[in-house]
């Protein structure tokens, strides 16, 4: 047997094949399975893909059990202490971090894109009056192929950079539209001396009656949320965005589609569970019953905001942007609300009691962010948006480079087929 291959053995009869062992530059090596039904008749079951590599990639790399994160080779700590979301952008899209040419050319690009067609703000407000902002969202960026049609030839690569630009630069426009149609409120168009997250809180926060300065603080810490979200390899919507586009089908498309699948309360919805809970617990006189109910192991209550799923020692996005959430609050003045004493309180116990520190539920990226959001006064129904709005760059940066993969082929899971079989069909009038 080869030391780069694995040789798997059918029990029932002695069948043996070998199979190619793939390593990766850094992380576990891979099983290559594709020939494991024409060698020995199997296909392997899995469900949610939790053991199965479906596509190669340069992009992120996630290594949760030492808690590390990284865009194209660098630290996330790095890029938020450095960096800011459009020169990531471009890390992620293009795979280098850009010159200063290369720099301004591609914010020049993104900011002569951020307006929409009319007739795409004429459909937003066809929509109904208290619709979600997500609900819009999924209507209005699938519908920008109906708008934008002049560059959907994916197999172009100047076609597929155009639309990349398109979708990056017209998020935060469709989103603050979105939202303010669903509040009753004017719209507000881009400015092009804004930068990219200083003109998404000018749109959300904006009247056309009175110009309403931005704090550096919000800023920067919207900023901080936006490089920490922009990509987290294979998750649900990254993968219903590859699954959708190896179709064919158009980036506005693929990219509705990974936008329905981040809706999901599972997947996108971790920082409105914060805020809900906070709210629940309403009092901080109140904290300590709620956290004996949590380390109840008969209860079933489970404070949100703490611990990873992926990250089993710590969450390096949280801890980045701890410092942003404590210097907002401090600058908003919240010393005096509960909501927010409950949750410096909740920060604090989770540090230091030994019960969450074993266990390793520390405060994660989504119990600071959403009392970022919080503190902004950007409503629940946003926040999912705004995650949306950050993760456009790597749903972007997935697509086009599985358009460059000449091993990617359209997405066809196997199942294990466990229903009737051999039925006769019986007339309705016998049944």
């Amino acid at each position: 047997m080869s030391k780069n291959t694995v040789t798997i053995t059918d029990n029932r009869n002695g069948e043996q094949a070998e199979f190619d062992i793939l390593d990766p530059v850094i992380g576990n090596s891979t099983i290559d399975v594709r020939q494991l039904a024409s060698k020995l008749g199997f296909f392997t079951y899995d469900p949610g893909f939790q053991a199965t590599a479906s596509c190669k990639s340069k992009i992120t790399y996630i290594d949760g059990d030492a808690g590390i994160l990284r865009y194209r080779g660098y630290p996330i700590e790095q890029l938020a202490q450095h960096s800011n979301y459009m020169e990531v952008s471009h890390l992620l899209m293009y795979g280098e971090l850009p010159t200063n040419e290369e720099y301004n050319n591609f914010v020049n690009s993104i900011t002569n894109h951020t307006l929409v067609h009319e007739g795409l703000v004429q459909f937003i407000n066809g929509f109904h009056n208290d619709a979600h902002p997500m609900a819009i969202m999924v209507g209005v960026v699938g519908a920008l192929s109906a708008f934008y049609h002049d560059s959907l030839d994916i197999t172009n690569p100047e076609h597929r950079d155009l639309s990349a630009h398109r979708l990056l630069a017209k998020m935060p426009t469709i989103a603050t539209l979105s939202y303010r149609h669903a509040n009753g409120l004017p719209p507000i168009y881009p400015r092009n001396d804004f930068g990219y997250i200083e003109n998404f809180l000018h749109m959300m926060f904006s009247f056309p009656t009175e110009e309403r300065p931005i704090s550096k603080v919000a800023i920067r810490a919207m900023e901080l949320v936006f490089i920490l979200h922009a990509d987290h390899e294979q998750n649900a919507s990254t993968s219903t965005v590859r699954l959708s586009s190896s179709s064919g089908a158009n980036p506005y498309a693929c990219i509705a589609a990974g936008i329905a699948s981040l809706w999901g309360p599972a997947h996108g919805g971790a920082n409105e569970a914060v805020i809900r809970m906070l709210d629940e617990i309403h009092d901080p006189a109140q904290i300590s019953n709620y956290v004996s109910r949590a380390k109840d192991k008969n209860d079933n209550y489970r404070l949100m905001g703490f611990g990873h799923r992926i990250y089993k020692n710590h969450d390096p996005r949280a801890t980045i942007i701890r410092k942003a959430c404590n210097e907002l609050l401090e600058e908003m003045d919240t010393i005096n609300q509960p909501m927010f004493e409950i949750a410096k309180e909740l920060e604090r116990i989770a540090l230091e009691d030994e019960y969450f520190i074993e266990r390793n539920l520390y405060p994660n990226v989504d119990f600071y962010s959403g009392i970022i959001f919080l503190a902004m006064g950007i409503p629940m129904n946003m926040f999912t948006v705004i995650f949306a709005m950050a993760r456009t760059i790597g749903w972007i940066s997935q697509w086009s480079e599985m358009m460059s993969d000449a091993e990617a082929k359209i997405g066809r899971p196997r199942q294990l087929y466990k229903g009737a079989i051999d039925l006769d069909y019986v007339p309705i009038d016998k049944r």
